[in-house]
């Protein structure tokens, strides 16, 4: 239980750290001398070499064994959050946060591999809904708990140490960083479960790149670019539509994520009873009508109930991707998870350039064609289903075609 609860507990960390500096911007700007918008590259710092370099780290991860990368990985990250916290300049901070961001690119595939292994193949959704809602609480809170600690609200409390600065700062936005290297410290301490029997042949790079995991990718990146990654498009709509504050709009956005979390768990059960083409499908179609509705109507109580169901069409995605890529054979499973999360990611990132010009030609439109996108995609996340053999015991929906 122990190690299983280290497992969920791994793959929160990655997300806040992701996104911890992203409501502690003006406070890096003033502590570095930089503009605001070179601090904002800290999220570039983490999550560019984090995508790249996790094309090849699930594979890597393989060869040099699970327990003893994912273990690596931690001390990687405790040391890149040590780095962010006594780092003088900002070109060294930035440094860290890219090591964070190398060190998450081998814990993320590997803890999901982990997961799928001490797993029941007819729990898995539930399993990946679980992992998905941890994510979701990462993702969720770390913008919060950097911008309290931006604040200095901890340094408030008496008598506890709390004075503490590095030599020359007393920029508390570092006590995030302290905090997350104390995670990682203890994380690379917990037990893990026994990694399984060793493969007769070594994973190899070119074993995660079958055409059946591209072909998964492809829908993965197109349903990211035209879902999760339009939090900056929703910000626009509602500052152009009902001038809401940056809180305000703070807020709306936190609607995806935590729908997210609520509906983790009963989404992952959907997706072992229906099987997971069911819920990619069901995902796709009703994030298309979510992200359409927002682009037609102009109300803010239609636009924060569309996005809070874009949240729940992405676990459903996310949750029947994953298990699709998990189910299948257990060499190269690192791998093909891998790949198919470094698209996912990249999909996130194409996304403000794909959408952000046609949004301030036409504002509609720039909601309208990641929905249609989103609708076009359910084929081809049909046809990634009938490219493979789908080990894990299909739903009763589909056993009896």
């Amino acid at each position: 239980m122990i190690s299983r609860t280290a497992l969920y507990v791994g793959g929160l960390l990655g997300p806040f750290g992701a996104g911890v500096t992203s409501a502690m911007l003006p406070e890096l700007a003033r502590t570095f001398d930089v503009s605001e918008n070179t601090a904002a590259s800290s999220l570039t710092a983490y999550l560019l070499p984090f995508a790249l370099v996790m094309v090849v780290s699930g594979t890597l991860g393989e060869r040099w064994g699970r327990n003893r990368t994912i273990r690596g990985a931690y001390v990687l990250y405790l040391v890149a959050a040590l780095l962010s916290v006594f780092a003088p300049w900002f070109w060294l901070f930035q440094v860290g946060r890219g090591f964070q961001g190398v060190a998450n690119a081998f814990i993320t595939p590997l803890l999901l591999t982990k997961l799928a292994d001490v797993t029941p193949k007819p729990r898995l959704g539930r399993t990946l809904g679980t992992y998905g809602a941890v994510q979701s609480i990462g993702q969720t809170s770390s913008p919060l708990v950097g911008g309290l600690a931006a604040e200095g609200v901890w340094g408030l409390a008496p008598g506890l140490g709390l004075g503490f600065a590095p030599p020359g700062d007393t920029a508390s936005w570092r006590w995030a960083f302290i905090g997350i290297a104390v995670v990682a410290c203890v994380l690379a301490s917990s037990p893990l479960p026994a990694d399984g029997a060793k493969a007769a042949a070594p994973a190899r790079l070119r074993d995660a790149w079958q055409p059946t995991v591209v072909w998964t990718g492809a829908v993965i990146f197109l349903a990211w670019a035209c879902l999760a990654g339009l939090p900056f498009l929703v910000a626009f709509r509602v500052d152009d539509l009902f001038a809401l504050g940056p809180g305000v709009r703070g807020l709306v956005l936190t609607a995806f994520g935590v729908a997210g979390f609520l509906s983790a768990r009963p989404v992952g059960a959907a997706a072992d009873r229906f099987g997971p083409r069911a819920a990619i499908c069901g995902g796709l179609l009703l994030g298309a009508i979510a992200i359409g509705a927002i682009g037609v109507f102009a109300s803010l109580p239609v636009v924060v109930a569309a996005w809070a169901l874009g949240g729940v069409c992405g676990q459903l995605i996310l949750v029947g991707i994953n298990a699709s890529v998990l189910a299948g054979a257990e060499n190269g499973r690192s791998g093909a998870i891998s790949v198919v999360t470094a698209l996912r990611f990249l999909g996130m990132a194409a996304s403000p350039g794909a959408f952000t010009g046609l949004y301030h030609r036409e504002p509609a439109l720039g909601f309208l064609l990641p929905a249609g996108l989103l609708a076009l995609t359910i084929p081809l996340a049909a046809l990634s289903r009938a490219r493979t053999r789908e080990v894990v015991a299909p739903g009763p929906c589909e056993a009896n075609r």
